[in-house]
């Protein structure tokens, strides 16, 4: 079983609309709503290749409910999320159907009580036991401690499971002190922890504060990634456009899967690849189309940097 642990869930709801034009009102073509959060998409990625899953953190309220009942129909996902008093945040993403570019509003989400937290921590620790690693995915809701996934990945690493972190800010910054296996910054969050926008000198330095391998989704550029065996480029021949907000989740996805299936990192960063590209052509995060994501895969190429790590 993969745990994955999103903090700050989320109902997401996608407008597609033919063009998005500001000032104006706009006639919505399709709605789709599912649940969502960082941890909830990269889940749903896992168990369409097949994985069992765990889903924690929190949900909350009449949209908490609605997220807890779109869990139970997905195949391969167990619901194990605390409840919470506050309501469930919502996120809406707006496609513009003629360009394709997405625009996103994201809610803070609920505020979590003392109780609460603690609670979490409890169910945590035992979802951690049958667990082969973890994923600790996206921002935290107010009212959690801004060191809270640093705690969370100490207590992965006390119990011998493997945990990858995929998250910004100070969050992050705090959370690769306590070594977690990987990190997966975009090139964004790389360069706040870091202050360089030069990748490899990022990834240097994201490595060199804890964590023991960094890899660092660029964007259509593909992955960089920093290992203990070496220093990798991933990418596709030619970068695809589409819907970007799943992206990312579906790389951590790759990633956990080839870790969970001890794979090499080349396999690992080339699954990544395939399947953070196959999410940017479906118009929801969290879903790829399996055919699509196939032929990806032999598109990838992954080289390896003459400069060891």
């Amino acid at each position: 079983m993969i745990l994955t642990v999103t903090l700050n869930t989320a109902l997401d709801i996608t407008y597609h609309v033919r063009t998005l034009r500001p000032h104006t009102t706009h006639r919505v073509t399709d709605v789709v709503e599912r649940p969502g959060g960082k941890g909830v998409n990269v889940a749903r990625v896992l168990a369409a290749l097949g994985h069992e899953v765990t889903v924690t953190g929190f949900a909350g309220g009449g949209t908490g409910r609605t997220v807890r009942d779109g869990l139970t129909d997905t195949p391969r996902v167990t619901d194990a999320l605390v409840p919470v008093t506050g309501a469930t945040r919502r996120t809406i993403a707006v496609v513009d159907e003629r360009s394709g570019d997405t625009t996103q509003l994201n809610e803070p989400g609920p505020t979590v009580t003392p109780a609460e937290w603690r609670a979490f921590q409890e169910a945590y620790e035992d979802l951690l036991r049958p667990a082969a690693a973890v994923a600790l995915c996206g921002s935290l809701p107010p009212g959690v401690p801004v060191g809270a996934y640093a705690g969370l990945v100490r207590t992965a690493r006390a119990a011998n499971v493997s945990v990858l972190l995929d998250t910004s800010g100070e969050p992050l910054r705090r959370g690769i002190a306590a070594r977690p296996d990987i990190v997966k910054p975009n090139a964004d969050e790389l360069a706040e922890l870091t202050g360089s926008h030069d990748p490899l000198r990022a990834t240097q330095d994201a490595r060199r504060r804890g964590a023991r391998a960094v890899v660092a989704s660029l964007g259509p550029d593909g992955l960089l990634a920093l290992t203990p065996e070496g220093r990798w480029r991933s990418a596709l021949p030619t970068p695809l456009r589409g819907n970007p907000t799943g992206a990312g989740d579906a790389a951590v996805a790759g990633l956990l899967s080839a870790l969970t299936e001890q794979l090499p990192w080349p396999t690992r960063l080339s699954r990544a690849t395939a399947l953070s590209a196959a999410a940017v052509r479906s118009p929801t995060a969290g879903e790829f189309d399996r055919g699509r994501y196939e032929d990806l895969l032999d598109r990838v190429a992954v080289t390896r940097e003459a400069t060891a790590a």
